[in-house]
């Protein structure tokens, strides 16, 4: 009796502890340790050093200087000169380089530059803006009221920044734009003719957009119609005039002339 008496006791006991475990536990979930204060300040204290350090970032590149723009390159010019296009841009020097609208300062190159047909402006860290220009090609000259216009190939007719060019087709017409069509039929046929016939060419005229004629530098006069078919009209130009005339008629192909 003694022995059993002993082991209930020690069983009670070992029940008695584990349940009093159990009801710290449970009392520990109940209520959770909060941080110290000391761990709880250190943390608002990275947090307040973290946002000075976002602000001063955001400050040195929206509002100082430091990173303002210093240098304008530009690239792309043969007929302008690098210090028309920085002054058309007008590029706003020390303004931060995020604060800069590249797409305004491009437009404003094309904008007041006529010889310029796409511009592209970027950013080259720490404060150096890039303008690359690209220049367009004329193909032919029209004589403006205020004087020689160079014609590039989508009928844009800008100022010569120099010498007018020599070898270009003289375009007799009264305007040259992109929106006339009878500017862009005499384009459009200059473009169709392969080089060797191109490079032939004097002058060009037309009444309308079917009616487009260039005369040769030997004098001979070519009546090329409208703008299709430029491949098989000059082959059947180029067998024409090996025949005596002065006016060689090419406008239908299927039916060339010569007089």
């Amino acid at each position: 009796m003694t022995t059993t008496r002993r082991a209930t006791s020690r069983a009670r006991a070992r029940r008695a502890r584990y349940e009093r475990q159990r009801e710290r536990v449970n009392r520990s979930d109940r209520h959770p340790k909060l941080p110290s204060r000391r761990r709880a300040h250190a943390r608002r204290w990275v947090a307040l050093l973290v946002l000075l350090g976002v602000l001063g970032v955001a400050y040195l590149l929206l509002f100082s200087g430091v990173l303002g723009v210093r240098s304008v390159e530009v690239d792309g010019t043969t007929g302008l000169s690098k210090h028309e296009v920085r002054a058309a841009a007008e590029v706003p020097m020390g303004q931060p380089m995020l604060r800069v609208d590249t797409d305004e300062l491009a437009t404003r190159v094309v904008d007041k530059l006529p010889r310029a047909a796409t511009a592209e402006v970027s950013r080259s860290w720490p404060s150096t803006l890039q303008i690359q220009v690209t220049e367009r090609v004329p193909i032919a000259i029209f004589e403006a009221d205020d004087g020689p216009r160079l014609v590039d190939k989508h009928s844009v007719a800008f100022k010569p920044a120099g010498d007018v060019p020599k070898g270009l087709p003289r375009l007799e017409l009264d305007a040259v734009s992109p929106e006339d069509r009878i500017s862009t039929a005499v384009i459009k046929s200059l473009r169709s003719m392969p080089e060797g016939l191109r490079g032939k060419v004097t002058s060009m005229t037309a009444d309308t957009p079917g009616s487009v004629e260039f005369r040769l530098a030997d004098g001979k006069l070519v009546r090329w119609g409208n703008a299709a078919d430029g491949e098989r009209k000059a082959a059947v130009l180029a067998a024409l005039l090996q025949q005596r005339g002065k006016i060689f008629d090419v406008s239908s192909p299927e039916l060339p002339t010569v007089s």
